[in-house]
Formats: C-alpha cells, structure tokens, sequence
C-alpha cells in the first residue's frame, strides 16, 4: 500500500452520501423496495473515487472486496443451511407444534402479556419478525381490537415480542450477519445478547403487563386464534415430542458445537420427524430442504405463516450481504472506513463512549440508509478494529450491533422494517414506538453495560489470535 494517499473526511464521507441518495431513489422515486443495486453501484463509485484520488489498482480493490466477502463465508453456509432447517422443520410439524402450545397461552385478561409472549415463542421458532407479524400478529390485532385495546398497544406488544425471536433466533438472517461482521461465534453471539435482550424483554413483560390490566374483558371473541390451532392440529401432528429436535439444538450450543455442522444436524432431525411423524418420503424432504415449504390448507393466516423456508429462499439476503461487502471492502481498503470512525472516535475515549458511538452510528444508518442490514454491516466493519485494538471480543461489537442495529430498524417508518410494520398492522406512523418497549430499552440497557463495563468481555490472547485469522 505503499505511495497511497490517506484519504480524508471529505473524500471518505463521499461514497456514504452517494449511497443514501442512491438507496433513496431506488426506494422512495421508484419503489423498488431492495437496495442491492443501489449498493453495489456505491460500492463502484468508491472505487472510483480511490482509483482517482488515493492512486489505488483495480486489482487492489478487488482483493480487498473478495477478502470482505471471504469474512462472511461462514455466515453466508450458514444461513444456506438455515433455509433447510427452516423448510424441514415445518414439514415435520416442529413448528405448527411449536406455534400451536405457544397459542395456549393466550389469556383475555392478560392479552398484551401473552401477546409478547406468544410473539417471542413463534418468531423465535420461524426466526422472522416479518412473518410472525404478517400472520399472527394481523389476528391479535383483530382480538385485540375486540377487547377494546388501543392498536398502538397491540402493536407494540406485537413487534416488541417478534423482534425479540428475530434477535435470538438461530435461525435469524441478523442474528447470523452480526457474527460475522465482527469475527464473533454464532452460539457465543446467541449467548452473549441474553445479557441485554433478556433484561429488555423481563422489563417490557412487566410494563405490558401492567398495561394490560385495566383491559380486563370476561367474554372474548378468540375465533380467529381457535381457527389456527385447529387448522394446525388438522394438517400436523402436533406433540411435545417434536419439541426432542429443538432441544437437541439448544443441547449442542450448550456444548459449543461448531455452527455448521449443528444446523445441519438440525435440518436432518427436521427430515427425520418428517418422514417418522408426518409420513413424508425422503424425496419430499430434499425437496423442502431446497424449495421450502409451501403450505395448502385453506387458512390464509396459516398458509401465509408456513409457507417459507428451503435454501433458495436465503439467496435475496445473501446476494444483499455479498453486495454490502463490494462497497464495504472497498471503504475498508482504502482507509475511508478508518477516516471516518477515526473523526467519530476522537469523541469515543471509554468503553462506554465507544460503545454508545456504535450504538449511534448503527440507528444513524436505519435512519440515513432505510436498511437494518446496512446498520449492521457498515458500522460493524467501521468499529471491528477499535474493538479488537482496545482488547474487546468481538461478540461485544456483534451484540451491540444487534441491540442497536436490528432492533431500532421497525421504529423508523422509512426503513423497510419500519414501513412493513405500520403496512402490515394497518397503523400510522410514531404512535406504536412508545409501546415497543423491547427495542426502546435494549439499545439503552446495551449503553449502560458499555459505561459500567458490566459483561463487556476482554480478550484473550488465543481469541486475539483467532480474531487475527479474520483479518
């Protein structure tokens, strides 16, 4: 790198503005809904602007882009695997199971509590929000419109508890991104956001339930909640039985087994129970390894929650992830990444100031660039250095990351999570971001651990070494 100019704020800023402006018309002028190419054409104007300026090669450049890429590889298999475990779970009745016992405990008189409750347990079994919501969350928002509950509660309640299983969630496309953004274990990622997300989600528990009860009604009308358990019981068979194969998956992050392989391990139970307690044919199962799922009850609520899964269903999100890296390899590169963190960093002295800058960078992006990925991807390539260099692990960055970046995206009505929130659940704009208690009090809880130091875990010189190795 040597007779390379150092690029300045000015310059490194540049690529930032064009992106916004780019993610902007591609979103707001013509609709398209997706910023993949908006990214990557970003991701090729930096590169200009460095061939230009700072006197970089093509060939350096592209090196610098296939080494981001080669950095989320791991990630990248995994959610491949994750889209099989996804599709053989449902065919196996893992999931109708899983969302069938988690509707049991809807009460009438705690209907916000046992919202949040019933929303953590299905998105934490299908790893989206965006589903959990489309399916039921549009039926607890008819139930709770039938208790005389106000709908910004509703919805609160609602995207609180389904970002929750969206954060925690092996089976999350963000909960796999942060990770490998930052070099962090994807079980070790898992474990380490129990220390904030679990304090956010007992602290939204109590607030709902105290919210809830003066809505106390006797005679509700649970129709639309009866109707699903029903259709499920019908098409599946349900039992505790099935509840074997994601035990056996919490079993093995227990004992720390290497990501891919435990998934993997997960899809081919999934296949099994298939196979043993639906009388799927092996043929079936391979194919919904692939193709995923594709429910034909009749329920539209049903149909709509399980039809998802199988590997090709990753590849939106991993063409995305790929793209990100082009403009995030080439920022990184050149030092423009470096630039900027550096002008933000002269303010970020502490642990807690660092972490708080992280936390601001990663909102500022869901508010500037509309995408909860970008808020992960490019502030997690901006801070990895500073984390590793002040000798903090990188499943600080990762869980921080996610506390900031995943969880504020459905606050911000311009951001996709944010616009399909307020679409899907039929609400205007603001009045349910004071009830989303979950994702209001993690990226606060996240900043208090960074000042108090409370499990911001140090390095070790074999983890340095094993950071290194991503480097």
């Amino acid at each position: 790198m040597k007779n390379k100019k150092q690029p300045s704020f000015g310059l490194s800023i540049t690529p930032f503005v064009f992106l916004v402006v780019s993610i902007a018309i591609s979103i707001f002028i013509f609709d398209l809904g997706e910023v993949h190419i908006a990214m990557f054409t970003s991701g090729i104007f930096a590169s200009i602007l460095s061939i230009k300026f700072l006197g970089y090669k093509w060939s350096e450049l592209e090196e610098g882009i296939l080494r981001g890429i080669n950095m989320t590889m791991s990630a990248l298999i995994v959610m491949m695997v994750i889209g099989m475990i996804i599709g053989t779970w449902i065919l196996s009745g893992v999931v109708p199971t899983m969302i069938y016992y988690g509707l049991q405990i809807f009460s009438p008189q705690l209907f916000l509590l046992g919202t949040c409750i019933i929303t953590c347990i299905i998105s934490i079994a299908t790893g989206s929000s965006w589903t959990t919501v489309a399916t039921i969350g549009i039926a607890l928002v008819g139930v709770g419109a039938g208790l005389g509950i106000p709908l910004p509660m509703t919805a609160g309640a609602i995207i609180s508890g389904s970002y929750f299983g969206d954060k925690m969630s092996p089976l999350s496309d963000t909960t796999n991104l942060a990770p490998a953004i930052t070099g962090a274990n994807l079980f070790d990622h898992i474990r380490h956001m129990i220390y904030t997300t679990g304090p956010s989600l007992i602290i939204s528990l109590i607030l709902f339930g105290i919210l809830g009860m003066k809505f106390h009604v006797e005679n509700t009308d649970v129709t639309l909640l009866n109707t699903i358990t029903s259709s499920l019981s019908e098409t599946f068979y349900i039992s505790p039985i099935l509840l074997i194969v994601p035990c056996v998956v919490i079993a093995m992050v227990i004992i720390k087994m290497p990501a891919i392989p435990a998934l993997f391990i997960a899809a081919i139970l999934g296949g099994a129970a298939a196979m043993i307690f639906q009388g799927a044919d092996l043929g079936t199962v391979i194919d919904v390894m692939n193709n995923g799922y594709s429910s034909n009850i009749g329920n539209e609520v049903v149909d709509i929650l399980l039809s998802r899964g199988g590997l090709q269903s990753m590849l939106w999100t991993i063409s995305l992830i790929i793209c990100a890296m082009v403009f995030g390899g080439v920022m990184e590169t050149t030092g423009m990444l470096r630039a900027i963190s550096i002008e933000i960093l002269k303010l970020a002295k502490s642990t807690g100031s660092l972490v708080l800058a992280t936390v601001l960078s990663c909102i500022a992006m869901n508010i500037v660039a509309g995408d909860q990925y970008l808020a992960i991807v490019i502030p997690g390539r901006m801070y990895k250095d500073t984390f590793q260099e002040r000798g903090l692990h990188p499943k600080n960055l990762s869980r921080i990351l996610e506390d900031a970046g995943t969880l504020t995206s459905p606050l911000i009505p311009w951001t996709a999570c944010g616009a399909y929130m307020m679409g899907t659940l039929g609400i205007a704009p603001w009045v349910y971001v004071p009830f989303c208690f979950l994702n209001l009090l993690n990226p606060i809880i996240s900043i208090i651990y960074g000042f108090t130091g409370t499990t911001m875990e140090k390095l070790d010189v074999k983890a340095t070494e094993i950071v290194e190795q991503y480097n």
